[in-house]
């Protein structure tokens, strides 16, 4: 499991997939969840808006899982 680290309140799906480099760009983002199911915390997520939190867990088929860290301080990198 790949860890995501970001110093924001949250992050979304969308701004996700382009972290974890699944998609090169953020307006690929509506036509990748409109060809693949996603799961965020175990449930099918299609929306590039979900907001994702400290602790959420991504499962992209395919592509690999991933853990939300929140790093508020940005003690480190955010990828």
């Amino acid at each position: 499991m790949e860890e995501i680290h970001f110093n924001t309140e949250y992050v979304t799906l969308g701004q996700l997939l382009k972290m974890a480099n699944v998609i090169s760009s953020g307006g690929m983002a509506k036509w990748y969840l409109s060809e693949n199911v996603l799961y965020v915390n175990g449930e099918e997520e299609q929306r590039r808006g979900r907001k994702l939190y400290d602790g959420d867990l991504v499962m992209v088929p395919g592509a690999g899982k991933y853990k939300l860290i929140a790093d508020p301080y940005g003690t480190r990198d955010a990828h």
